[in-house]
């Protein structure tokens, strides 16, 4: 149980880390599985206020996520521009670099999921 607890606390900081290094944007861990083998299966919110951004990063294992909240222009090399609002899912492949920008007045919310190579951080900036 204490192992548990101890490797809780240390995902949850490492996981504060990973995505205090994006500005911009405010991300929520909910929950964390090690699942599939090698990989963990991370639950989030992420929020980005009116006007904001994540900012262009990757991650090492695919995302994919559902507006609950707002409206956003999801930029993902190779692919054209889309503009999502509450009620639409997205997808973004393994190690491809994207960004969230905020269309319109309002804040906006996703619940993200991410299946990520545990080895590696969870997110990175990408130039």
């Amino acid at each position: 149980m204490l192992k548990k607890t101890l490797l809780a606390l240390v995902f949850t900081g490492v996981a504060a880390a990973a995505f205090a290094q994006q500005t911009g944007i405010k991300r929520t861990p909910l929950q964390k599985v090690e699942f599939p083998d090698g990989y963990n299966t991370i639950t989030a919110i992420a929020e980005i206020p009116a006007g904001g951004a994540a900012g262009r990063h990757t991650h090492p294992g695919i995302e994919t996520g559902y507006v609950l909240e707002g409206e956003l222009n999801l930029l993902v090399d190779g692919q054209p521009e889309k503009t999502l609002k509450a009620g639409d899912s997205y997808q973004i492949p393994a190690g491809v670099v994207h960004d969230a920008k905020v269309h319109g007045d309002k804040a906006m919310k996703v619940l993200g999921v991410y299946v990520v190579d545990k080895t590696k951080p969870l997110a990175s900036p990408a130039p």
